[in-house]
């Protein structure tokens, strides 16, 4: 593939969507093909968190809009992967919390989330994957 600097967009839109692609074919495997790869960043968070996570954590960790990670909340609590619950101490803060169907795709997500950095870096170095991720990060703080 010859490489057009001017053609950013594109490679952009190409890259997300063989994600999107392989992360849909991977979930269907494992039987969670209910679940959308938009959903992973925020299982994650809930994940790296025990399970138990503020709403208000998702808020800043996520680079999304607030009405789209409570959306996001909403569909993965309708289909059973999470639930939210009010803090007994202070009404204010909402926790969502992993549930059982949640816990029980955690090592198949992982997994995944392997298979999906192996596929993309495959070929990268050490210093190449670094570079790449650098790279991403400043190009996304120019837009900010």
């Amino acid at each position: 593939m010859k490489i057009k600097v001017s053609a950013i967009a594109t490679y952009n839109s190409l890259l997300r969507d063989r994600i999107n692609d392989f992360l849909k074919m991977k979930l269907k495997e494992v039987g969670a093909d209910d679940l959308v790869p938009s959903y992973g960043s925020l299982l994650y968070v809930v994940y790296t968190h025990g399970g138990r996570v503020q709403i208000s954590v998702l808020y800043n960790t996520l680079l999304k809009q607030k009405t789209t990670i409570t959306e996001m909340i909403n569909r993965l609590v309708k289909l059973g992967y999470l639930k939210k619950e009010k803090c007994a101490e202070d009404r204010r803060v909402t926790y969502v919390i992993a549930t059982e169907k949640a816990m029980d795709i955690k090592k198949k997500f992982d997994n995944i989330s392997e298979d999906l950095l192996n596929k993309l870096y495959d070929g990268f170095t050490e210093g190449e994957k670094s570079e790449f991720v650098r790279l991403m990060q400043k190009a996304i703080k120019n837009f900010s």
